[in-house]
């Protein structure tokens, strides 16, 4: 691995919180739009409905926590299940719950993949050496483990793959499932041991390397002090020159 300079762990730390807050903003804005171009609210108020019309009918709130479930005397668990075993036949509920479910993860995977790509991917391109707008504020930039100069295709593995897939989208998605009812344990473990993987990668690896750096192999560095090679050919003819300044020194 090239020698490089690491960058200041406070100047990282802030420059992640801006852009981090960029990437809120943008997915937020854009899941508001998506949400009203797909009719969102008016799905959900339907589903509400139908909610209340079994409520109303059953004498029940849905609305409870599996130990309050378990509280029950056995006459209200009997009328609760029945409640909820009509309401899971109900044709229209489950159609509503399809759509619902389905509009989530379009309005979720568009919404955090445009801004991704936006922010971390076409950014960086613009302002050159994989510099968000964060980094380019606090002095940071993105190179090879090598020393040689980020390119497009490592920068779309780094930001789309790695930040956007990996790290946001598989736990936000397992969420999403765990919320409908379609993931619980198994998805709770997942979410934990992506997590613990990440801190272990952060605080033992010498570049306190995150699973975007790993997976494009490259690092954040001290944009200031840092030399970036735009070619591996740059490279080893600095290298070269290095080492033939260093044997001519032997010499003397």
């Amino acid at each position: 691995m090239y020698d490089f300079q690491r960058t200041n762990m406070w100047k990282r730390i802030s420059a992640a919180l801006l852009d981090f807050i960029l990437l809120i903003t943008v997915i937020m804005g854009m899941a508001l739009l998506m949400s009203a171009l797909l009719g969102y609210d008016g799905y959900m108020d339907r589903m509400n409905a139908k909610y209340d019309e079994y409520e109303a009918q059953y004498g029940l709130s849905f609305d409870i926590t599996s130990e309050e479930y378990n509280a029950l005397p056995p006459e209200e668990k009997a009328v609760f299940d029945e409640a909820n075993e009509a309401f899971g036949k109900d044709e229209e509920a489950i159609y509503l719950q399809n759509v619902l479910f389905n509009n989530a993860l379009i309005i979720v995977i568009f919404s955090v993949l445009l801004a991704y790509l936006v922010l971390e991917f076409l950014v960086p391109l613009f302002l050159k050496n994989g510099q968000t707008v964060g980094k380019k504020i606090f002095g940071i930039g993105v190179m090879r483990v090598d020393g040689v100069r980020v390119t497009p295709v490592l920068m779309f593995a780094r930001s789309v793959l790695g930040k956007c897939t990996v790290e946001t989208l598989v736990p936000v998605l397992i969420v999403i499932m765990i919320l409908f009812g379609i993931m619980g344990f198994f998805g709770t473990m997942v979410i934990l041991a992506l997590g613990l993987f990440q801190i272990i990668l952060v605080a033992a690896t010498r570049a306190r390397t995150p699973i975007h750096d790993l997976l494009a192999q490259t690092v954040t560095v001290d944009f200031a002090s840092q030399m970036i090679f735009d070619t591996p050919e740059d490279l080893l003819a600095y290298k070269t020159r290095i080492h033939a300044e260093e044997v001519e020194k032997k010499k003397d």
